[in-house]
């Protein structure tokens, strides 16, 4: 793979310029290439191998507060006037909103940081590369313990893409970044044949910061062996301790109800409660898209606006909401740089490295400390209420017995209220853990309900 050209960034000036030659009053015109490959390998024979390059653009325009987008693959001319006579039509049928416009140039980005976006090892990667790693990853898994009997397979990916916006108000920019990723599925076996699956993964912008290949497969086979045998739980309020996997999990929930828009449609529980200590002051958790080499930084967002570091919660005290144009305006406030973009759609809100920082507790300590309680390491489903915080999720884990990791449990629910649940944290770990875009440690939570299923 080669690294991509300035083409984006001309091509999505080329629609643009279109567009205001057209009529429209407003417009932004976003572009994105991308080149990916993978292989995959499944019980050490090839699988699946792909490589694929696409191009896309997207054009939004604005008529009297009427908006529509529009996108294509196809770049010729004739191609790009007839995304525009498209968009300018829906428009034109589309319903006035006062809210509807472009980012404030006063934010948006008039420079370019250096972020580490871009591994210049990445687009070297090739076939041999990525069979080798996939392989070696497998085989670390199966060869981990006779009782992994299957495999679900390990891939190795790369990516390489560039980024493009302008507008109408004359901003124009892009960037390009990269992405490296691993991932294996294996099963292990019961006395009786069932199979527990697991798996795990590692995914970065540069290739030196991925965790081994071994390191990953030994994890996800350590992972399905320690399901054998599990059992359920009885009906009870126990302490929580949450691995770190699932604490990067709880702070996406807090972002996802730190939403501009959920604020809007009051359809979340932080709403009125902006400078109120909503969780223990244990507790900080920040959104922040500036990282270096992080997987969701970028110098500006999907309006422009300059990226920016974002407190969500800080020593348990909830600071605000996240904020892309549209809704700021809604809301009487600013964006805070926190748009996401495809070519086919409208702004949306969306988290760029969000962390829940590490505290000083030994991650060991924090589970010696429970007499009788829950290591957590899986949820499942959608059990979550926005608006009222009511939580009620699948789960499994290890039961905690006098300060130790015991049995396996599975089939049961973990249940309460979010904020009580955030109020409840009486311990953070000093362990914290990147899992893609987001960052966390092991924490506890003092009492939670847990019930069979």
């Amino acid at each position: 793979m080669a690294a991509l050209s300035t083409e984006p960034l001309e091509l999505a000036a080329r629609l643009l310029e279109r567009a205001k030659a057209a009529g429209a009053e407003m417009a932004d015109a976003v572009a994105i290439t991308s080149t990916n490959a993978a292989t995959t390998v499944r019980k050490q024979q090839i699988e699946k191998v792909s490589e694929s390059t696409s191009r896309s653009v997207g054009l939004r325009v604005i008529l009297g507060g009427r908006q529509a987008t529009v996108s294509t693959s196809d770049v010729s001319d004739a191609a790009l006037d007839e995304t525009v006579q498209t968009a300018l039509e829906l428009a034109r049928v589309s319903e006035p909103d006062e809210f509807a416009g472009l980012a404030d140039p006063k934010l948006q980005a008039r420079e370019t940081p250096q972020l580490g976006l871009f591994d210049e090892q990445i687009p070297d990667v090739d076939g041999e590369h990525r069979l080798s790693q996939a392989l070696a990853c497998e085989d670390a898994a199966l060869s981990a313990d006779d009782r992994i009997a299957n495999s679900g397979g390990a891939t190795f990916s790369t990516n390489v893409s560039t980024f493009a916006l302008v507008d109408s108000n004359g901003f124009g920019g892009s960037y390009a970044d990269t992405s490296a990723s691993m991932w294996v599925e294996v099963m292990a076996q019961e006395d009786d044949g069932s199979l527990r699956n697991a798996g795990w993964s590692t995914s970065e912008r540069s290739l030196h910061r991925l965790d081994a290949a071994e390191d990953v497969g030994r994890e996800a086979a350590a992972r399905a062996l320690r399901q054998l045998g599990a059992g359920k739980a009885a009906t009870c309020e126990v302490p929580v301790v949450w691995e770190p996997r699932m604490a990067a999990g709880l702070a996406g929930i807090i972002s996802g109800a730190a939403s501009g828009e959920a604020l809007f449609r009051r359809s979340t529980f932080l709403a009125d409660l902006e400078g109120a200590e909503v969780a223990s002051p244990l507790v900080t958790i920040v959104d922040d898209g500036t990282l270096s080499n992080r997987l969701g930084s970028r110098p500006f967002d999907g309006e422009g606006v300059v990226t920016r570091r974002n407190p969500l919660v800080e020593a348990g005290v909830f600071q605000g909401f996240l904020y892309d144009s549209y809704n700021a305006r809604r809301l009487n406030a600013v964006s805070t740089g926190s748009a996401w973009r495809s070519v086919g759609g409208l702004p949306q809100i969306g988290s760029g490295n969000l962390s829940l920082e590490a505290g000083q507790s030994d991650p060991a300590q924090i589970i010696a400390e429970v007499e009788d309680g829950l290591y957590l390491t899986t949820l499942m489903g959608f059990g979550i209420n926005y608006t009222t915080g009511d939580f009620s999720r699948g789960a499994a884990g290890i039961w905690i017995r006098n300060g130790e990791l015991a049995e396996p449990v599975q089939e049961i629910n973990v249940s309460g209220n979010l904020l009580e649940m955030l109020q409840r944290i009486d311990a953070v770990g000093s362990d914290a853990q990147w899992f893609g875009g987001s960052s966390a440690p092991t924490l506890r939570m003092s009492r939670l309900t847990i019930s069979g299923t």
